[in-house]
This record gives C-alpha cells, structure tokens and sequence, in this order.
C-alpha cells in the first residue's frame, strides 16, 4: 500500500509541476487509457498466478 501513495504522490507532483510550467501532461487524458494501464498490469498478474497453479 505504501508503494501505492508514494505513486499517487509522485503523480500528483509531477501533474503540479507540468501545469505550473505551462507543459503539456505527461498521461493521457483519457480515462479508459488509464483503464486499460490497470488491465495489462492485472493481465500479467493472472498470467503470473495460472504459472504458479500450473507448477505445483
């Protein structure tokens, strides 16, 4: 969890930093991108848990 905030943290910065500097943001700006972020990172997640299934 503490990984977690420290993330939410430095991405809530960094979003200070660029608009303070008039830059565009450095994530898309589209919710269903961050969607799918979560999805390939869950992916791997399940891919990792069927090994883990599959080899015991």
């Amino acid at each position: 969890m503490k990984e977690v905030l420290l993330a939410l943290l430095a991405g809530l910065l960094v979003g200070i930093v660029f608009k303070f500097l008039k830059l565009p943001l450095p994530a898309p700006p589209v919710f269903s991108a961050v969607v799918g972020v979560f999805g390939v990172y869950f992916g791997g997640v399940i891919v990792e848990w069927i090994g883990k299934l599959i080899h015991h």
